[in-house]
Protein backbone atom coordinates (compact mmCIF):
# COMPACT_ATOMS: atom_id res chain seq x y z
CA UNK A 1 0.00 0.00 0.00
CA UNK A 2 1.39 3.14 -0.96
CA UNK A 3 1.92 6.67 1.53
CA UNK A 4 0.47 10.07 0.60
CA UNK A 5 2.76 12.64 1.60
CA UNK A 6 2.79 16.30 1.60
CA UNK A 7 5.80 18.58 1.79
CA UNK A 8 7.26 21.77 0.54
CA UNK A 9 9.87 24.18 1.27
CA UNK A 10 8.26 26.34 3.39
CA UNK A 11 9.58 30.07 5.47
CA UNK A 12 9.91 30.49 9.04
CA UNK A 13 6.36 32.11 9.25
CA UNK A 14 4.91 28.93 7.31
CA UNK A 15 4.36 30.16 3.47
CA UNK A 16 5.77 28.33 1.04
CA UNK A 17 6.86 30.54 -2.41
CA UNK A 18 9.34 28.68 -4.72
CA UNK A 19 10.45 32.42 -6.56
CA UNK A 20 10.94 33.51 -2.69
CA UNK A 21 13.32 31.61 -1.70
CA UNK A 22 15.43 28.43 -3.60
CA UNK A 23 16.78 25.41 -1.99
CA UNK A 24 20.55 25.45 -1.18
CA UNK A 25 22.89 22.48 -2.96
CA UNK A 26 22.59 19.79 0.25
CA UNK A 27 18.46 20.34 0.44
CA UNK A 28 18.40 20.09 -3.56
CA UNK A 29 20.29 16.91 -3.47
CA UNK A 30 17.59 15.80 -1.02
CA UNK A 31 14.95 16.68 -3.40
CA UNK A 32 16.62 15.00 -6.32
CA UNK A 33 17.02 11.73 -4.05
CA UNK A 34 13.36 11.97 -3.06
CA UNK A 35 11.53 12.32 -6.53
CA UNK A 36 13.43 9.82 -7.74
CA UNK A 37 12.54 7.23 -5.27
CA UNK A 38 8.78 8.33 -5.76
CA UNK A 39 6.69 5.81 -6.84
CA UNK A 40 4.66 9.63 -8.28
CA UNK A 41 2.97 12.93 -7.89
CA UNK A 42 0.01 14.47 -7.48
CA UNK A 43 -0.49 17.78 -8.58
CA UNK A 44 -2.97 20.70 -8.11
CA UNK A 45 -2.98 22.54 -11.48
CA UNK A 46 -1.36 25.64 -9.99
CA UNK A 47 1.98 23.40 -8.90
CA UNK A 48 1.72 21.77 -11.81
CA UNK A 49 2.25 24.48 -14.21
CA UNK A 50 4.98 25.66 -11.86
CA UNK A 51 7.39 21.92 -12.09
CA UNK A 52 6.07 22.18 -16.64
CA UNK A 53 9.84 24.34 -16.39
CA UNK A 54 11.16 20.83 -15.75
CA UNK A 55 10.12 19.55 -18.87
CA UNK A 56 12.21 21.25 -21.20
CA UNK A 57 15.96 21.74 -20.87
CA UNK A 58 17.50 25.09 -20.32
CA UNK A 59 20.81 25.93 -21.46
CA UNK A 60 22.16 27.42 -17.74
CA UNK A 61 21.27 24.23 -16.22
CA UNK A 62 24.21 22.13 -14.31
CA UNK A 63 24.37 18.76 -13.33
CA UNK A 64 22.34 18.70 -10.68
CA UNK A 65 19.41 20.61 -12.12
CA UNK A 66 19.62 18.08 -15.01
CA UNK A 67 19.49 15.08 -12.51
CA UNK A 68 16.37 16.38 -11.00
CA UNK A 69 14.64 17.06 -14.50
CA UNK A 70 15.49 13.50 -15.60
CA UNK A 71 14.39 11.78 -12.64
CA UNK A 72 10.58 14.60 -12.38
CA UNK A 73 10.48 13.41 -16.33
CA UNK A 74 10.47 9.78 -15.13
CA UNK A 75 8.12 9.59 -12.63
CA UNK A 76 4.27 9.13 -13.11
CA UNK A 77 1.88 12.17 -12.60
CA UNK A 78 -1.57 12.80 -11.98
CA UNK A 79 -2.46 16.38 -12.23
CA UNK A 80 -6.31 17.47 -10.52
CA UNK A 81 -7.63 20.09 -12.63
CA UNK A 82 -11.30 20.87 -14.30
CA UNK A 83 -9.33 23.96 -16.21
CA UNK A 84 -6.45 22.11 -17.93
CA UNK A 85 -7.29 20.49 -21.00
CA UNK A 86 -4.20 18.29 -21.03
CA UNK A 87 -0.80 17.76 -19.64
CA UNK A 88 2.74 17.20 -20.44
CA UNK A 89 4.66 14.20 -20.90
CA UNK A 90 4.03 11.18 -17.82
CA UNK A 91 1.01 12.83 -16.86
CA UNK A 92 -2.33 12.04 -16.38
CA UNK A 93 -5.04 14.52 -16.23
CA UNK A 94 -7.63 13.93 -13.24
CA UNK A 95 -10.84 16.22 -13.81
CA UNK A 96 -13.03 14.51 -11.21
CA UNK A 97 -13.07 12.61 -7.73
CA UNK A 98 -9.46 13.22 -7.10
CA UNK A 99 -10.10 11.25 -3.69
CA UNK A 100 -11.06 8.13 -5.55
CA UNK A 101 -8.22 8.19 -7.41
CA UNK A 102 -5.94 8.92 -4.52
CA UNK A 103 -7.36 5.91 -3.05
CA UNK A 104 -7.06 3.78 -5.75
CA UNK A 105 -3.28 4.53 -6.35
CA UNK A 106 -2.48 4.16 -2.54
CA UNK A 107 -4.01 0.32 -3.03
CA UNK A 108 -2.65 -0.53 -5.90
CA UNK A 109 0.43 0.89 -5.94
CA UNK A 110 3.88 0.31 -3.06
CA UNK A 111 6.06 3.33 -1.97
CA UNK A 112 5.56 6.92 -1.39
CA UNK A 113 3.01 9.19 -3.52
CA UNK A 114 4.08 12.85 -3.73
CA UNK A 115 1.31 15.51 -3.31
CA UNK A 116 2.20 18.79 -4.47
CA UNK A 117 0.29 21.86 -3.70
CA UNK A 118 -1.27 23.58 -0.40
CA UNK A 119 -4.89 23.52 -2.04
CA UNK A 120 -4.61 19.96 -3.29
CA UNK A 121 -3.28 19.04 0.00
CA UNK A 122 -6.33 20.64 1.80
CA UNK A 123 -8.63 19.01 0.07
CA UNK A 124 -6.87 15.77 0.77
CA UNK A 125 -6.23 16.07 4.10
CA UNK A 126 -10.09 16.80 4.72
CA UNK A 127 -10.49 13.64 2.80
CA UNK A 128 -8.27 11.88 5.79
CA UNK A 129 -6.22 10.82 3.11
CA UNK A 130 -2.76 12.50 3.73
CA UNK A 131 -0.58 9.97 5.66
CA UNK A 132 2.75 12.26 6.23
CA UNK A 133 3.41 15.90 6.08
CA UNK A 134 6.73 16.81 5.25
CA UNK A 135 7.81 20.43 6.52
CA UNK A 136 11.12 21.69 5.29
CA UNK A 137 11.50 24.92 7.17
CA UNK A 138 14.04 27.32 5.70
CA UNK A 139 15.56 30.62 7.00
CA UNK A 140 13.48 33.10 5.13
CA UNK A 141 10.05 35.19 7.12
CA UNK A 142 7.77 36.19 4.12
CA UNK A 143 5.24 37.68 5.54
CA UNK A 144 2.47 36.55 2.90
CA UNK A 145 1.55 34.39 0.80
CA UNK A 146 0.12 31.10 0.51
CA UNK A 147 0.39 29.09 3.72
CA UNK A 148 2.02 25.40 3.73
CA UNK A 149 -1.70 24.50 5.19
CA UNK A 150 -4.33 26.11 3.06
CA UNK A 151 -7.29 24.64 5.17
CA UNK A 152 -7.81 22.73 8.37
CA UNK A 153 -5.67 20.42 9.12
CA UNK A 154 -6.45 16.95 11.53
CA UNK A 155 -4.29 17.14 14.89
CA UNK A 156 -0.51 16.23 13.97
CA UNK A 157 1.98 14.32 16.05
CA UNK A 158 5.68 14.99 15.53
CA UNK A 159 7.63 11.82 14.31
CA UNK A 160 10.57 12.98 13.15
CA UNK A 161 13.46 15.90 12.77
CA UNK A 162 16.25 15.96 10.40
CA UNK A 163 18.58 18.43 9.58
CA UNK A 164 19.55 18.83 5.62
CA UNK A 165 22.52 21.03 4.64
CA UNK A 166 23.35 23.96 6.52
CA UNK A 167 20.22 25.71 7.58
CA UNK A 168 17.03 23.39 6.29
CA UNK A 169 14.86 21.47 8.89
CA UNK A 170 12.74 18.48 7.59
CA UNK A 171 9.39 17.65 10.28
CA UNK A 172 8.18 14.84 9.52
CA UNK A 173 4.62 14.41 11.49
CA UNK A 174 1.89 12.02 10.93
CA UNK A 175 -2.17 12.03 11.99
CA UNK A 176 -3.03 11.97 15.62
Amino acid sequence: MAKLVFGMNVSLDGYVDHQAFAPGRELFRHWIELVRGLTGSVYGRGMYEVMRYWDDDQPDWGPDEREFAAAWRSQPKWVASRSLKSVGPNATLVANDVGALIRSLKAERDGEIDVSGPNLAASLSSLGLIDEYHLYFRPFVLGRGKPFFAGARPPLRLVASDRIGEDAIKLTYVPA
